[in-house]
């Protein structure tokens, strides 16, 4: 009887399983959110995100520069005012703390590649990302009144030299508005990265701290996706490809590895992930506890999201990981 070879594993050393390896993770795919704040002089912990800040715009050339360094040449800039109020003016004010901030890291470093977060959560005094009405006897997000405040911001930020902006607020139709305002002023060429996929999680917890945006009453689930949907994640990604996102982008990554990979498989733009602050500070308090190897688990984490097809992640890892690249412990 003849005999069937069995099929062999390949059994590499360092260099050949390195050199064979399917997913790659490079430093330039890393994006850093930062948060800024108003006033002067002042670094402020953020008790949630052990290890991250808040910095007035006068303290963030230590962070920028560090991050350089590093190799981490992108970041997503996250804006707490002072003043906030209903219609969340401080977000487009042309003085507003992300205008500013914009302003002096393109000045003082024009290597980092800014991004901006186009929403009105973190400066609207009741913490929604978007106007109000009253309707029945109770608020409600007004979806296309938003519309506009959302196309001023966008365009403020660009004018404040904003690289790329990125609309996370999911009312509808808010690609094409701003697409369409950044045309009409000259910024045809301004990326848009539009929070496609971006579902009502828990996971959320610590950024709202960070931000000050947790909302004042009720959720956002009337405008943030049903996490027990996929379908309709793959619908809200095309719509927005059609309104003229250049990247999309799904968030959380580490429960949605599924909807990454969905994503990368249906449309034809890249796609990014966002690691959120609920992630960071699970593995921080783990580690703290000593019930998990951190380094190994930032690495394992970030390879899952480029593995379901990622090609941006978004992390407040984003510098250790680019050090691990450097180490040759992954990429």
């Amino acid at each position: 009887m003849q005999m069937i070879e069995r099929p062999r594993r390949l059994r590499s050393t360092p260099g050949l399983r390195k050199m064979v390896r399917e997913t790659r993770v490079d430093a330039s795919s890393l994006i850093y959110p930062m948060f800024v704040t108003d006033g002067s002089g002042r670094i402020e912990e953020i008790k949630a995100l052990p290890g991250q800040n808040r910095y007035t715009v006068d303290m963030t050339d230590g962070r920028i520069e560090s991050l350089l360094k590093a190799g981490v040449s992108s970041i997503m800039l996250f804006g707490i005012p002072e003043h906030k109020d209903e219609l969340g003016t401080q977000a487009y004010a042309e003085d507003g703390i992300i205008q500013r901030a914009v302003s002096h890291i393109k000045e003082h470093y024009p290597e980092m590649y800014v991004i901006t977060d186009v929403c009105l959560c973190e400066y609207t005094s009741h913490g929604h990302c978007g106007m109000l009405h009253e309707c029945c006897g109770h608020y409600d997000v007004d979806n296309d009144s938003t519309l506009e405040l959302l196309q001023k911001v966008a365009v403020s930020q660009v004018k404040a030299g904003s690289d790329m902006v990125a609309p996370s607020d999911m009312m509808d139709g808010r690609v094409k508005a701003i697409r369409e305002a950044l045309d009409a002023e000259g910024f045809s060429n301004t990326p848009l990265m539009s929070y496609a996929v971006k579902y009502a999680s828990s996971f959320y917890g610590p950024f709202r701290e960070a931000a000050g945006s947790a909302p004042a009453f009720g959720d956002r689930k009337s405008y943030q996706m049903d996490y027990h949907n996929r379908r309709e994640g793959i619908k809200e990604a095309l719509l927005d490809v059609a309104e003229g996102a250049d990247i999309i982008m799904v968030k959380p990554a580490m429960p949605y590895l599924d909807m990454i990979r969905e994503v990368r498989d249906t449309v034809n733009v890249p796609v990014a992930a966002y690691s959120v602050s609920g992630e960071y500070a699970m593995v921080k308090a783990a580690a703290a506890n000593g019930w998990i190897d951190e380094d190994s688990i930032i690495c394992e984490m970030a390879v899952g999201a480029f593995r379901a097809g990622a090609q941006m992640y978004e992390t407040y890892f984003a510098e250790e990981l680019a050090g691990f690249i450097k180490e040759g412990r992954i990429g």
